[in-house]
């Protein structure tokens, strides 16, 4: 098979969807790899060790768009839409549930997508977003630190506190895997931890595995709105798998916080569950309203593109192996977690959620396989 590693173009994103050790697998078993100059600089993989491991460099995006099967890490911008060629099929996070002209830009053009965020197994867990989500909860406590700071911004308040000084308040909305590893952080720096979420199993299992150090409480309204109130730092990361973000934090909420807290929505890339949150960048990472500090990177890991290059890729290699090996169609038809990943397919829109966001019906993917 063709495969192909644009290099990334969404501002300050330094991961690369293909490590050199990925390259030697792939081209091992017979494929041809073609990886644009410089994708994986900023990871610390540079061109010559690409070609060590029988990659093709190439020199534009036009060139490493060119290929059956296209390995990116983000979702493609505007700049890339020419790029796309018709029937290829696209690896990627796509977050399509926030963004209806990239949805109709990928059926118009054909292209067969399957999302790294919506790649699901039989026991629901989501093998190919737990690593980011690892992440960005681990870093999202030091960014809410680091921007609480009076010179950012901030309260000026010190999460952990002092001998005779109270500690500041960390809430998380949503308690899966960036939940859990934001708690952990905030709880290691001193922090009092509330961990709000809907499913008491997993406040129950947050209470036993962090011994009781930290708050739960059930999602509700109310609930919410006395957290949010008293935080210092606020912390979305409601996901459901492929759907917009339902908003549980809303302005007036938002509205009633300290002056110089921080809200930062882990899940802006699927709208976020803060009604006052948008996407910013790394350039531009901040903004204020109602006197509180928004923080809506979509791409916080690319802050540590080594470590996420390489989580990501231990992840995505397998499931890129089974596409080259048996081809797109049969892979998917093989693998019912790669299945649940297709998100449009020749031409139709297949995912339910991403469906539902815009008011569509979904193509029936098992008769698309089938025809």
């Amino acid at each position: 098979m063709q495969i192909s590693v644009p290099t990334e173009i969404m501002d300050r994103e330094s991961r690369v969807a293909l490590t050199p050790a990925g390259v030697d697998a792939l081209v091992h078993a017979g494929n041809q790899v073609r990886i644009q100059r410089g994708a994986g600089q900023a990871s610390g993989f540079d061109d010559a060790e690409y070609a060590a491991f029988g990659a093709e460099l190439v020199d534009t995006a036009a060139e490493a768009w060119n290929a059956e099967l296209v390995l990116k890490v983000k979702e493609p911008r505007p700049e890339e839409y020419d790029l796309m060629q018709s029937g290829q099929t696209l690896f990627t996070y796509l977050h399509l549930a926030s963004s209806e002209s990239l949805t109709d830009e990928l059926l118009a053009r054909k292209i067969d997508t399957i999302g790294y965020e919506t790649v699901q197994r039989d026991d629901r867990a989501l093998p190919l977003l737990s690593p980011m989500s690892e992440i960005a909860g681990r870093m999202v406590v030091q960014i809410g630190a680091h921007f609480l700071e009076k010179q950012q911004g901030g309260r000026g308040v010190l999460l952990g506190g002092v001998p005779g000084v109270s500690p500041g308040n960390v809430v998380i909305i949503g308690g899966g895997a960036v939940g859990t590893n934001a708690a952990r952080v905030a709880l290691g720096l001193g922090a009092n931890v509330t961990v709000i979420d809907l499913n008491l199993e997993r406040l129950r299992y947050l209470d036993e595995t962090l011994e009781g150090r930290l708050t739960t409480l059930a999602s509700n309204r109310r609930n919410i709105y006395d957290a949010a109130r008293q935080a210092d730092v606020l912390i979305g990361s409601v996901l459901i798998p492929g759907a917009r973000t339902p908003v549980l934090v809303t302005r007036e909420m938002v509205a009633d916080m300290a002056p110089g807290s921080v809200a930062l929505d882990i899940a802006v890339d699927q709208g976020g569950c803060i009604e006052t949150i948008h996407p910013t960048s790394h350039t531009n990472p901040t903004y204020v309203e109602y006197g509180v500090v928004h923080y809506g990177v979509p791409n916080v890991p690319a802050a540590v593109p080594r470590t996420s290059t390489l989580a990501l890729c231990n992840a995505t290699l397998p499931y890129v192996q089974n596409l080259a090996r048996w081809g797109v169609v049969d892979a998917i038809k093989r693998d019912r977690a790669l299945a649940r990943g297709v998100n449009t397919f020749r031409g139709e829109l297949v995912y339910g959620a991403v469906a539902e966001a815009f008011g569509r019906p979904a193509a029936s993917l098992e008769q698309l396989l089938a025809g």
